[in-house]
């Protein structure tokens, strides 16, 4: 009889560049159920829009793939360098079917941030391997399932929030839905003036771009709009049978019209048009204005884990915009004009991957 055959575990790391390397690995995160966050063409698009280096770590037995750990390699003059799983998303972190597989996977995001002088490694999802940071109390996620019909969906919504939704049915806004380039220059005049007067720098217009580009089939802008100017407008993904409106804002003109209310119950009916079979609002922090929101449509709040690793003797970044740090920043961004917001923004957020 012949002695069982052992075989070594050894990640290797992923050149993106490789289509059929891609192709495969899609397949792996479409197998395992994991995020549109895990897909190599996140991470190309984040590359393409930022020139944040997409990487990662791929476990193989027998030509079969075990376990994949997307990789963003972030560097900032502002915030240092740090390797996130996955830039820019809020899911991401190992996906593996078996835990010797995913401590091998997190061996190697280490030994890469050591040779390369990473301050840390962000893990958004997934198991925290052992010896890592865990963060449990930073965010939650927002997600349900979608109802049966048009009325049900209202219903489903609690009342105060419900006859938000009416007034806005009410003020015979326009709904538009698509990915052209107009779709695109209103989703981003919304987007633009919600963060900045969240006090935030606004991401690349190219990020939004790219990722329209890399997902033709599971992307598209809602919008909607008064008198043709645009008044609130979402970037939403469709993985997994779920929407995710994952870049939504409005300008100020959108409260009175109740345009952000109006946007999600639409993007609601046009997801369930598509297919979809679950609401995915997305993260927010815990305590947070968007979360309130979220809690008043019905969505209850799961926490989310993080995990976290730095090296000895490092610090890790903080691009947390509620740190006291940031506070006065924050404030005096608030107050800059949208032009100027809009000029610098882009540089700066390109490092909050």
């Amino acid at each position: 009889m012949n002695a069982p055959v052992s075989l070594s575990l050894k990640a290797q790391a992923v050149d993106l560049a490789d289509a059929r390397m891609c192709e495969r690995i899609d397949c792996f995160v479409q197998e395992m159920g994991a995020s549109v966050f895990h897909r190599p063409n996140w991470l190309l698009a984040v590359e393409k829009a930022t020139g944040q280096r997409a990487g990662g770590f791929v476990i193989e037995q027998l030509g079969v793939i075990q376990g994949w750990l997307p990789l963003t390699e972030v560097r900032s003059f502002l915030f240092g360098k740090a390797l996130v799983s996955s830039g820019f998303g809020v899911g991401g972190g190992i996906c593996a079917e078996r835990a010797e597989v995913a401590a091998k996977l997190a061996e190697a995001a280490q030994n890469h941030a050591k040779a390369h002088g990473f301050t840390s490694v962000e893990l958004r999802g997934g198991e925290v391997p052992d010896g890592w940071q865990a963060v449990t109390d930073k965010h939650c996620g927002f997600g349900r399932r979608l109802s049966a019909d048009d009325e049900a969906e209202l219903l489903a919504i609690p009342r105060k929030s419900r006859a938000e939704v009416r007034k806005g049915l009410k003020n015979n806004l326009e709904v538009r839905i698509g990915r052209s380039a107009q779709d695109l220059t209103a989703h981003y005049a919304c987007y633009s003036e919600s963060v900045r007067n969240l006090g935030t720098p606004v991401f690349p217009k190219a990020l939004f771009r790219q990722m329209l580009e890399a997902f033709p089939a599971g992307s598209d802008i809602l919008t909607i709009a008064r008198d043709g100017t645009p008044l609130a407008s979402v970037l939403s993904f469709y993985h997994n049978e779920a929407v995710l409106p994952f870049w939504g804002g409005g300008s100020f003109a959108a409260r009175g019209a109740r345009a952000n209310e109006l946007m999600y119950y639409e993007l609601m009916r046009h997801a369930r048009a598509r297919g979809m079979t679950r609401f995915d609002f997305g993260r927010s922090k815990v305590g947070s204005g968007p979360a309130k929101f979220k809690k008043n449509w019905g969505f209850e709040p799961q926490p989310l884990t993080y995990g976290h690793w730095t090296p000895p003797g490092a610090e890790p970044r903080d691009v947390d915009p509620t740190s006291e740090a940031y506070s006065r920043k924050i404030e005096l961004w608030k107050k800059l004009p949208l032009p100027v917001a809009n000029t610098i923004g882009p540089f700066i957020a390109r490092g909050l991957a």
